[in-house]
């Protein structure tokens, strides 16, 4: 195990709160905006998916680190959290297949964190203020400088930041011999994505954030899939281009967290920044289409604007959110198009929304038309 010393650290958050706290993982300084996650567990899979990238990570969870670090329990190449704040930060670990602890991965990855705090009483500032950014040090105690270095970090409204967590390459995915074939558009794409296809009998070719749907559609695509990922979708004007060529086309299209934004971009509808946006995996959702309720797992910060979807005669709400009603889903009248804001291949998460990659598959089939 790498040597692992409490030393003292801090965290700022822009609004000049300050908690004091001890190391975890690397020594040194990180910045990000700062959010909180209220998932009991997964905090391996919630590390490594790139939608987290450029965020502070709190985890609710009193206890992270518990069951070690698995390597084939990723949901990307690398950690994408800037950053994390927990209570118990356990180096200890109990699972027998982990393969190390997360204080070697994180020294590994040059993950900068800080534990001991209370996560509930910062939670409850977050939850309150709303979203801001953040500073964590444990090299740096001049409290001046630290304010300094956060008044340097840009705000999450405007960035684009899904071309720095794509594949620089197109690549493939599943059996090359499987009945569909998916295009798939990768924004910051969760691994679970690529193996949810993969189990219904679809091959992916997975292409780089700003590639045109000229380019893709040279490869023959039965359906066409647009991935969750980070920033602000209002700045990626190449990918709403992109969804609005897919359309264009009336190719089948799925789109999933930062794809369900694209999607509604594409059809005049615009997104905001949320208070605090919607992380966990306890999040429950109506489909307003099938009349059932289901538990989803959430991670976005940004959202569809409720009133400009309600007036828009092109598109129709399939998904709401039942704790503050949000948009949660919708479909492209006349196209074979929908999308939702939560992860349907749940990775953590309940299984209750797997159907949608059914749905998916029928809609390429044919059988499913509305």
């Amino acid at each position: 195990m790498t040597n692992y010393t409490k030393l003292p650290a801090i965290l700022l958050l822009a609004d000049g709160t300050v908690f004091y706290g001890k190391a975890a993982g690397k020594i040194g300084t990180t910045t990000g905006e700062i959010c909180f996650n209220t998932g009991m567990t997964g905090y391996q899979e919630v590390f490594t998916d790139p939608s987290y990238f450029g965020q502070i990570m709190v985890t609710t969870n009193a206890h992270i680190g518990n069951y070690g670090m698995h390597k084939e329990e990723v949901e990307s190449g690398s950690i994408k959290i800037a950053g994390l704040v927990c209570k118990n930060y356990n180096i200890l670990y109990s699972r027998k297949e982990a393969s190390e602890s997360i204080q070697d991965n994180f020294q590994n990855e040059n993950i900068v964190g800080i534990s001991e705090i209370d996560t509930r009483a910062l939670v409850r500032h977050i939850r309150n203020k709303g979203a801001m950014n953040a500073i964590i040090s444990s090299e740096i105690t001049d409290l001046q400088e630290l304010k300094k270095k956060l008044a340097e970090v840009p705000d999450m409204s405007g960035l684009e930041l899904s071309s720095q967590v794509s594949t620089t390459e197109a690549y493939y995915y599943g059996n090359p011999d499987a009945t569909y074939k998916i295009a798939a558009l990768d924004l910051g794409i969760k691994k679970n994505i690529l193996r949810n296809f993969d189990a219904r009998d679809s091959y992916v070719k997975v292409y780089p954030a700003k590639t045109t749907f000229e380019e893709m559609e040279k490869w023959g695509a039965d359906g066409y899939f647009i991935s969750n990922g980070p920033g602000d979708p209002a700045a990626m004007p190449y990918a709403i281009d992109t969804v609005k060529a897919i359309l264009a086309a009336d190719k089948p299209l799925f789109g999933i967290c930062l794809g369900h934004q694209l999607l509604a971009e594409a059809n005049g509808i615009g997104t905001m920044k949320m208070f605090n946006g919607h992380r966990g995996l306890n999040h429950p959702v109506k489909n307003i289409i099938k009349n059932h309720c289901e538990v989803t797992s959430q991670n976005h910060g940004f959202g569809v604007i409720p009133d400009e979807v309600k007036k828009s005669d092109k598109v129709e709400i399939t998904h709401v959110n039942l704790n503050d009603n949000s948009i949660e889903g919708i479909r492209v009248k006349g196209k074979k198009a929908f999308s939702v804001q939560y992860h349907p291949e749940s990775s953590p998460g309940p299984h209750d929304s797997r159907y949608l990659f059914d749905d998916f598959i029928d809609m390429i089939k044919g059988d499913l038309v509305w």
